[in-house]
């Protein structure tokens, strides 16, 4: 959260075609039928089995609510390092930590349309990561959790498509044929 004029207010970072940042604005004001090109950030992460933690979007989201996604994503704020903002985020979604943070889809972008008709237009780098403490999820993002095989995650996202975000739809595929998972530690 960035504070601003003494309230607490986060800020995205808003980005031309180009990729080149062209200032920034209250989240809120962004995610609207027409949103504007902007930062964020997807991560996945592992437990020591290699298991993926998959979430259930919270039934209070603005936009895809209970539609099942990756770990969870987020937004730097204007000049935030992006990896302070992903343990940022680990820490206000899902209460734990993470640790071997890597980037494994650098140049991910995506434009999708809610059936509430609300846009998100993201470049949104693609991360990996383990998770370093307890899971203890915050239930206005979080509804639900799974710890879940990679392979059968990416079965139930090709049967029904219907029941998971937009992004983790195209994410997860990227993933696995780059085979952007890390191994297990043995």
């Amino acid at each position: 959260m960035t504070a601003t004029d003494g309230d607490s207010m986060e800020l995205v970072t808003l980005l031309s075609e180009d990729g080149t940042e062209r200032g920034s604005a209250p989240k809120d004001d962004v995610h609207t039928t027409s949103t504007p090109l902007h930062l964020a950030f997807s991560c996945y992460l592992l437990n020591d089995h290699g298991e993926l933690l998959l979430t259930r979007r919270a039934l209070s989201k603005r936009t895809w609510p209970g539609v099942w996604t990756n770990s969870f994503c987020g937004h730097p704020a204007p000049g935030e390092v992006m990896a302070d903002a992903i343990r940022r985020r680990a820490e206000q979604e899902l209460g734990t930590r993470v640790t071997e943070l890597q980037m494994v889809l650098p140049d991910y972008r995506y434009r999708a349309v809610d059936a509430s008709g609300i846009v998100e237009n993201e470049i949104c780098p693609v991360y990996v990561a383990r998770i370093d403490a307890p899971l203890l999820p915050e239930p206005v993002e979080v509804s639900e959790h799974a710890w879940v095989d990679i392979d059968d995650a990416a079965r139930a996202v090709r049967s029904a498509p219907f029941a998971f975000s937009p992004w983790l739809q195209e994410q997860l595929p990227l993933l696995v044929r780059a085979n952007g998972f890390p191994p297990c530690p043995s």
